[in-house]
């Protein structure tokens, strides 16, 4: 299979690539960070091609889809829409506004932007799966999510309309919304590289780690193609979504 997965140079995205690749298939990997890329590509091989730019930068997009082969854009089995950030952890009336525009470019239009240049190649050929990285934030409200949060509720809504306008179409879709997970950089660029702070989210935790969602996300590309997955929540054990805080002051 021919697969696009964004945000590859860290975190769900390099493992889901790699594993891909190893099961047999070919990886268009995208990302920002050109060094990483070009790391990337000689620990994967020849089946790992990379495309560096940013998922909200539409023209910039368009350039390196053109550099791709004629034949493949429209031969993408699989889009993994994996680029997504989180920044700051601020109540709302003290967050910047800047974090919250990038997290609105990436999390939202970057997803839309990237779904909007392939889907109409997989219903051209009437044959396809597109898998959106969500998150449990998007279900659950908490404390200083307040965009961040917002931005994955609309990666989900725009998931499940996805599959409403797809009726009799033979493409698929599929929305994994996980919960706390470690060994990803996702803390230490919420926290703006302060890495202890961002290693205190995962103490004493046996968090999901990114080879969790990679099996899922694999799982999901493998399942026959008269079986469509909607919706796929996944915490660790350790968390729930039970509980509500009250203050009492």
């Amino acid at each position: 299979m021919n697969i696009l997965v964004t945000g590859v140079t860290s975190g769900f995205g390099k493992q889901i690539a790699a594993d891909f690749i190893a099961a047999g298939h070919t990886v268009v990997g995208t990302g920002r960070r050109a060094d990483k890329l070009a790391q990337l590509q000689q620990e994967l091989g020849e089946r790992f091609l990379p495309l560096g730019f940013d998922v909200a930068d539409k023209d910039a997009m368009a350039v390196a889809f053109d550099s791709l082969p004629a034949d493949f854009l429209p031969n993408i089995d699989v889009l993994v829409n994996n680029a997504g950030l989180a920044l700051g952890l601020e109540p709302a009336h003290q967050a910047d506004l800047g974090d919250w525009q990038t997290m609105i470019n990436t999390n939202t239009l970057g997803l839309v932007n990237v779904t909007h240049a392939i889907l109409p190649h997989m219903v051209a050929k009437n044959d396809g799966l597109i898998i959106n990285i969500s998150s449990t934030a998007g279900n659950y409200p908490y404390f200083g999510a307040n965009v961040y949060g917002a931005t994955k509720a609309f990666v989900t809504q725009f998931s499940l309309n996805l599959r409403a306008d797809l009726l009799g179409k033979n493409v698929r879709v599929s929305n994994v919304e996980p919960g706390l997970c470690g060994g990803t950089e996702f803390s230490n660029v919420r926290f703006k590289g302060d890495d202890d702070k961002a290693s205190k989210v995962y103490e004493n935790v046996q968090f999901v780690s990114p080879k969790d969602i990679s099996d899922i996300v694999l799982w999901l590309a493998n399942q026959p193609k008269h079986v469509n997955i909607n919706r796929l929540e996944v915490m660790p054990t350790a968390q729930t979504f039970a509980g509500l805080t009250v203050y009492k002051g």
